[in-house]
């Protein structure tokens, strides 16, 4: 069987903290700005670890497991 759990956290994760499509943090007049589909260099850095801590949270520390076929 294959485990598709690291697959669907981390296509998930992905889409969610992409910056600038749900939010930006920090922002370009703001610290949080929501849906401005613009990003800066210090924005995709942010993200970056963010979307790093929840990855090891959800895959090392919780270990998201999804079996699907036989």
């Amino acid at each position: 069987m294959t485990d598709w759990g690291p697959v669907f956290i981390s296509v998930i994760l992905f889409i969610v903290l992409s910056p600038g499509v749900i939010f930006q943090l920090p922002g370009r007049s703001r610290i949080v700005e929501f849906i401005n589909f613009q990003t800066s260099g210090v924005s995709i850095l942010v993200h970056s670890i963010i979307y790093f801590g929840f990855i090891a949270i959800f895959l090392i520390a919780i270990r998201v497991h999804m079996f699907i076929g036989s």
